[in-house]
């Protein structure tokens, strides 16, 4: 069973984890202002140590890639470009709002529903797309200026939707009372663990970054 690296640094937040197929075998989490550089390297070498797993163990290392805070992600993209040039693995790009989708899933509570994540881009602004209830992405990922009218007609359509990311809480006091009842609002930051199923798919259908090329 292949074993991957998992990094996730696209918000305040750096984590990371080991995977083994589709199961965590250890992670790491911290939320710190402007740590990733200084945190990441140490993380890693703890992870590998407390699951007695080598880097030449590892198929490959997996790095979420955006959109997100773009000196986190560098630092995460850097880390794991070095990484995958040294022990010469494979590279893995996984997009943030995939992993937020993932975390999305467990708040799934009727089948007619529907994940949104979101990623603060300041003021009133996110990034975000729509997924399905078991983290399929339906749209493009785009910038959204929140409001009263925003996602009026997906309300329409579904029972449930899930919003879920750091810019999901700033979308609360746009809600009446109709919309609030059908949404559930996850303040959260994306996690490395949540990768590990997106991290098998592109491994099982060949998907891998070109190491000397791939940016955040």
């Amino acid at each position: 069973m292949e074993k991957f690296i998992l990094i996730e640094t696209s918000t305040d937040a750096c984590s990371v984890a080991i995977s083994e197929g589709d199961r965590i075998i250890a992670s790491k989490y911290i939320q710190e202002f402007k740590a990733h550089a200084k945190r990441l390297v140490p993380m890693i070498e703890e992870i590998l140590k407390e699951s007695s797993t080598s880097i030449e163990e590892c198929s490959a290392i997996s790095v979420s890639e955006g959109p997100g805070s773009y000196t986190g992600l560098r630092v995460g993209v850097s880390s794991a470009k070095g990484i995958c040039y040294g022990a010469q693995k494979e590279l893995i790009g996984i997009p943030t709002l995939d992993i937020l989708a993932q975390m999305g899933i467990e708040k799934i509570t009727t089948p007619n529903s529907l994940i949104i994540p979101m990623l603060d881009a300041r003021r009133m602004e996110v990034y975000c797309a729509t997924y399905s209830s078991i983290g399929e992405r339906l749209s493009d990922v785009k910038a959204e200026i929140l409001d009263e009218n925003s996602f009026s007609d997906l309300f329409e359509s579904y029972d449930q939707i899930v919003f879920v990311g750091d810019g999901a809480e700033k979308f609360r006091k746009c809600l009446d009372e109709v919309k609030i009842g059908k949404a559930t609002i996850v303040d959260c930051r994306p996690e490395a663990k949540y990768m590990a199923q997106l991290t098998l798919d592109k491994w099982n259908k060949k998907e891998f970054k070109d190491i000397a090329y791939f940016e955040p």
